[in-house]
């Protein structure tokens, strides 16, 4: 990492809670399980308004098993720069259940478990666990989701919590393969310290083209996060075009 501190560098990565692979998901069913996974290249990983990459471009694979009862478990990563906290790879580690509780509408309930393998820093930790829920409802052509993740007191995050709170909304153009998607997030906590007070906004608008098992999609994506005055740091948090190409498998 060129800029960064071990410290700040550390409540950038904390910032990564909710990770998910940005492109569609083919299923192959073998009995009451079926597995879906993919693999994409994002010109940034920046989630929750801010550059976990440090603004480079990374490879990002998954991988889930679901079985028809609607419990999962899978398995999500991405490259980072090499640090001696965090290596040069995150690896979440997610389960849960997902039901429909009425026509258009569906629950998620699970807990992600992020883990850095490459760590290699004197036994610091840097793992650490999220509870995170989802309620999704389908109004008309527009799908909205709302997420709350909770990150309960962790050494890794400085023995205090977090919540992060999100709206999410996707509309498909009918007979067209493109979808169009907005979302605004709230992070407050001890993974909210990339920020002066702890809490900040961030939001994003963007749109995807599906074409058989690839998509592509692109992200406008910014932040209230105020300046700190450190021109390499601050872009991190700046607002950014990210694209994204996926496959799915």
């Amino acid at each position: 990492m060129k800029f960064v501190t071990k410290a700040c560098f550390g409540m950038l990565l904390a910032a990564s809670a909710l990770s998910t692979p940005a492109f569609a998901q083919e299923e192959e069913a073998s009995g009451p399980f079926s597995l879906s996974g993919g693999i994409a290249v994002t010109s940034d990983y920046r989630f929750r308004g801010v550059s976990l990459s440090n603004e480079k471009v990374e490879v990002q694979p998954t991988l889930t098993v679901s079985h028809e009862s609607g419990f999962y478990a899978g398995v999500w990563g991405s490259g980072l720069p090499d640090t001696p906290a965090y290596g040069k790879f995150e690896l979440d580690i997610y389960g849960g259940y997902n039901t429909e509780i009425a026509p258009g509408t569906t629950v998620d309930l699970g807990v992600t478990y992020y883990t850095y393998p490459g760590s290699h820093d004197g036994g610091a930790p840097t793992d650490y666990f999220e509870v995170i829920g989802k309620l999704s409802h389908d109004i008309g052509p527009v799908s909205a989701t709302g997420t709350v993740a909770y990150a309960w007191d962790q050494k890794s995050l400085g023995s205090d919590d977090n919540i992060y709170l999100n709206l999410g909304l996707g509309y498909g153009i009918a007979d067209t393969p493109i979808t169009l998607t907005a979302g605004v997030g709230y992070t407050d906590g001890s993974l909210g310290l990339v920020a002066a007070d702890g809490n900040y906004l961030d939001w994003s608008v963007g749109a995807s083209f599906a074409a058989g098992p690839a998509t592509f999609s692109v992200q406008y994506i910014d932040t209230d996060v105020k300046k700190s005055g450190v021109k390499a740091v601050d872009t991190l948090y700046d607002p950014t075009v990210v694209f994204t190409l996926g496959v799915s498998f």
